[in-house]
């Protein structure tokens, strides 16, 4: 893998924003944009336990999906403040998202400003928590709906390694889903580039978020995330401008995705095969191009 650090800014103007990173589908980390919210220094853990402690919510350990998988399917259900008590008691390979704890508790809507200077397109309904135990682990994927985000560390330290769409095939993309072949966990330690070598040519980018750092991911874009404490982080959705790219949207979010699943149901082991055929095959091109 080809890395380089994303560009980072105590503050950013929304002239340069959209010129140098919105329009061009670029990522950067804003670092103070959250520092005057309330919620930076109001969300904690013992605030959320208070608030939305006895709803239910749904967990995901760290392993990867297989041919016989459902995309998002939960590993388990938990009170969400007994979640909470074990996570921020130290590493626990448990994380929950797309939670939306803002439908349980609207109040906390007031605690953060929605930054419509920098763009526009903002799903407003459906802001997101996601929170995860010291070692648990977001598998290389790309949000299915397409949309721009903008995701803000709250607790803890998260590593994040991020790829353009456009670096699919190197990064052994299955199709019909949002997910790779590779495991990309611990991949500054080891990765499986003998079976995976097309990955190397892939080019991207990481960094690490901290307390009331936001990233903007452009749509489209591959991320894994490594929770290195445990912690919690908020996205903010905003769709695309274009009407191509609000269709690419629902297609993968209601098409692509139904299919998918009722592939996986129907013949699992078939289905698979004939995916990773399809991968291996592009990602073989890749390195064919270059060599």
């Amino acid at each position: 893998m080809k890395l380089t650090t994303i560009d980072t800014f105590d503050i950013i103007s929304a002239a340069d924003f959209q010129q140098h990173y919105y329009k061009p589908g670029k990522p950067v980390v804003i670092k103070n944009l959250s520092h005057n919210w309330p919620a930076f220094q109001k969300w904690n853990w013992d605030y959320f336990i208070d608030i939305v402690g006895s709803k239910e919510v749904g967990v995901y350990n760290n392993i990867k999906s297989d041919a016989y998988t459902p995309v998002n399917k939960a590993d388990g259900y938990m009170k969400f403040g007994e979640y909470l008590q074990q996570v921020r008691k130290g590493p626990l390979e448990l994380r929950i998202f797309l939670f939306n704890i803002f439908q349980h508790a609207p109040q906390l809507i007031n605690d953060f400003t929605w930054p419509d200077e920098l763009m526009s397109g903002f799903v407003k309904k459906f802001p997101m928590l996601f929170v995860g135990g010291g070692g648990s682990i977001t598998h290389m994927h790309y949000d299915i709906d397409m949309s721009h985000i903008l995701h803000t560390q709250f607790a803890g330290k998260k590593c994040v390694l991020l790829f353009p769409y456009e670096e699919r095939a190197r990064l052994y993309h299955k199709p019909w889903e949002v997910l790779c072949i590779p495991n990309f966990a611990h991949y500054r330690e080891k990765f499986d580039y003998e079976n995976f070598p097309a990955t190397r040519l892939a080019r991207g980018y990481e960094a690490i978020l901290e307390h009331g750092d936001t990233l903007f991911m452009p749509a489209g874009y591959w991320h894994h995330m490594e929770y290195i404490d445990s912690g919690f982080a908020m996205s903010l959705r905003a769709l695309q401008s274009s009407m191509s790219g609000k269709i690419n949207g629902v297609w993968r979010l209601f098409g692509m995705r139904n299919i998918d699943t009722l592939m996986k149901k129907t013949v699992p082991g078939w289905w698979y095969n004939y995916k990773k055929e399809k991968t291996f095959a592009a990602a073989n091109k890749e390195l064919f191009l270059v060599g």
